[in-house]
């Protein structure tokens, strides 16, 4: 195990204490669970999606006094992870961490043999990933309304990094083309470890990756935090002004979600979005996400319900309109 691995889930360890005070109601009248859940994850361990899953997990393990174990099964945008949860039983024992590139990935791949639409039912939406748009220190502008300017004043002069073909990075920026009509170049890489390097050394002008990494490289001299993708400026970064601000109702973040298979009970859903309201909405674990990037963002299993169909037919749009496809 890695030191940088060890240190983050110490840092989740500490960072996420539920109250015995939350605990007890929840034991007075729990029918759910009855055994060990588990929580399955398509991404590998160590990463973001990881780390809010066991932030997840240790919040209602806490909660339930049952224990919550995470599997990692990465590969194939997260639907080896959903095939596996999709063939367990709908009891609410075994659970998949979504996020919004699997959705996205069914939509590119529409012959995959599973539809996570379909597949699964919404239990609760659980965090957003605020992104941001990052420049080299020789780009010429400096906020949403210079960067949206420069674009169309100069298209095809500049190229965007994003982390691959069909993730929310990309769609996002292909979303703010349509809307303005700009044209800018895309350049897919393999991950989102290498898009900073090339930027701080302009070998690409322009880039998306999340604002904890973008702010730190901007508090360091070494990139420009040009816009946020999210409508909302972030604590300690308020200097960067949101895309919304020049775009009314502009908003890209990668949403994490708690999924069931689809035959799952309505009374087992309810009880888990519930439990997931109760760990999100403490300050411990609002503090602990917040250190790892992410912003909690519950929302009911009725409420994802009518926003997550929303949500994929929203990117189902920006990948028709921008002839995406895979490469």
């Amino acid at each position: 195990m890695t030191q940088s691995l060890i240190s983050r889930r110490r840092c989740l360890h500490h960072g996420l204490g539920v109250t015995a005070a939350l605990a007890a109601p929840w034991a007075l009248g729990q029918t759910f669970p009855q055994k060990p859940v588990r929580l399955l994850v398509g991404y590998s361990a160590g990463g973001g999606v990881d780390a809010m899953a066991r932030l997840l997990a240790q919040g209602l393990s806490g909660l339930w006094g049952q224990q919550v174990v995470v599997e990692n099964r990465a590969g194939a945008s997260g639907l080896i992870a959903a095939e596996a949860v999709s063939r367990s039983a709908a009891d609410g024992h075994t659970l998949l961490l979504g996020e919004s590139g699997l959705f996205i990935a069914h939509l590119l791949q529409p012959r995959a043999s599973l539809d996570p639409t379909k597949a699964f039912v919404p239990v609760a939406g659980l965090f957003t990933s605020p992104l941001m748009v990052v420049g080299s220190m020789g780009f010429p502008a400096h906020h949403p309304s210079s960067l949206l300017n420069e674009l169309k004043l100069n298209p095809g002069r500049y190229a965007y990094a994003t982390s691959g073909v069909g993730t929310v990075q990309h769609l996002g920026f292909e979303m703010l083309k349509r809307r303005t009509g700009a044209f800018v170049v895309h350049i897919p890489y393999r991950g989102a470890a290498q898009i900073l390097p090339d930027i701080v050394g302009g070998q690409v002008p322009l880039g998306v990756v999340s604002a904890t990494a973008g702010i730190a490289q901007a508090r360091a001299g070494k990139v420009k935090a040009l816009a946020l993708m999210s409508p909302v400026r972030l604590p300690g970064a308020e200097q960067v002004a949101p895309l919304s601000e020049v775009l009314p109702g502009f908003q890209v973040a990668p949403r994490l979600c708690l999924l069931a298979p689809s035959a799952t009970p309505a009374a087992v859903v309810d009880s888990l979005s519930e439990a997931v309201r109760q760990v999100l909405e403490s300050s411990d674990s609002v503090a602990a996400a917040l250190r790892q990037g992410a912003v909690p963002a519950y929302l009911s299993a009725n409420r994802m319900v009518t926003d997550l169909p929303r949500e994929v037919k929203e990117w189902a749009g920006v990948i028709q309109a921008q002839n995406i496809g895979e490469s």
